[in-house]
């Protein structure tokens, strides 16, 4: 009886080979995509590294490739570079604690004033008492409610704020809402948000999305989260709202991105902004381990793969 060939695919980092490691069937080769490999006429499976888009030269010249496996949840910047018949999957379920972690950071960071505190601390300064604003008793609506919504979420409701939630379309409440509005509800639900937490991912339909007049829409003192992508909203229209004080804005992504010096938006007053670091913690290798697991075991086996982006 002949021996089955093993299913080689590419990984980025030594760490994604040594978890795979003990997959029966399956060879891991370290490889970033940067320059040409010796074995890429093998390669069924590639993963591109971690926040990158492989050369469209490279995935073009895999002969053999079948798969594309991100690391990212987002996926709308490899979309270009796709060779036609390859399946694309995202990293959806990697990043969920990381990011719904940052955006409950972001939020009771900036509401709490830790940045005002943190520069008064490099003063040696002691702020004179007063009022501070709390993340209890806000309106939270959080627009986007899939994995990383739902784990957002989860994280806020223990604060005693009032939850919303908006998705591509209507329907039934789970365990955390009542319900779950459609995204044609939207501009209707933002007047009584206090927070707006956006984590929908970037499609022609929600490029632009939060525009001016969606921000205008928002009550006084509202804080905008973006924890998504950030041509989701209007650059220009969020600076012109935050530098009036009448909105602030806590921000993990930016257009354009990176955000280079002199940029506006770096010194518009009520702005907080982390240079896209939601997914990339302690939390990432693991669950991105699992994932990448149970995916090739799945290509080896000829069985479904799950998070494949419908092209």
């Amino acid at each position: 009886m002949a021996t089955r060939a093993p299913l080689v695919i590419s990984v980025p980092e030594p760490v994604y080979a040594d978890g795979l490691a003990d997959v029966d069937g399956v060879e891991s080769v370290v490889w970033d995509l940067r320059a040409p490999h010796e074995r890429q006429a093998e390669f069924r499976l590639v993963v591109p590294r971690y926040i990158s888009v492989p050369p469209a030269e490279r995935l073009q010249g895999l002969p053999a490739l079948e798969v594309v496996q991100l690391l990212t949840a987002g996926y709308d910047s490899v979309l270009p570079v796709m060779p036609d018949g390859v399946t694309l999957c995202s990293g959806g379920g990697i990043h969920d604690a990381s990011t719904a972690e940052l955006a409950l950071t972001l939020t009771l960071a900036s509401l709490r004033s830790i940045p005002q505190h943190v520069m008064a601390q490099a003063q040696e300064s002691w702020a004179p008492q007063r009022i501070w604003g709390a993340l209890a008793d806000k309106r939270v609506l959080v627009v986007g409610y899939g994995r990383i919504g739902h784990a957002i979420v989860r994280r806020f409701a223990p604060f005693e704020v009032s939850l919303t939630v908006v998705a591509s379309r209507a329907r039934a409440g789970d365990d955390l809402v009542e319900r779950v509005h459609g995204i044609d509800e939207l501009s209707g639900l933002v007047a009584c948000a206090d927070v707006l937490v956006v984590i929908v991912p970037l499609t022609d339909s929600t490029h632009g999305l939060v525009d001016a007049d969606l921000l205008a829409r928002l009550p006084d003192d509202a804080l905008v989260v973006n924890v998504a992508r950030g041509a989701i909203i209007d650059t220009d229209a969020l600076v012109q709202a935050c530098a009036t004080g009448r909105i602030r804005a806590a921000i993990d992504v930016t257009d354009p991105e990176p955000l280079p010096p002199g940029h506006p938006l770096w010194r518009t007053p009520g702005v907080l902004i982390t240079p896209h670091v939601g997914g990339a913690t302690s939390a990432m290798a693991p669950r991105a381990a699992a994932l990448l697991r149970r995916q090739v075991e799945a290509l080896r086996d000829g069985t479904p793969l799950i998070n494949v982006i419908e092209r």
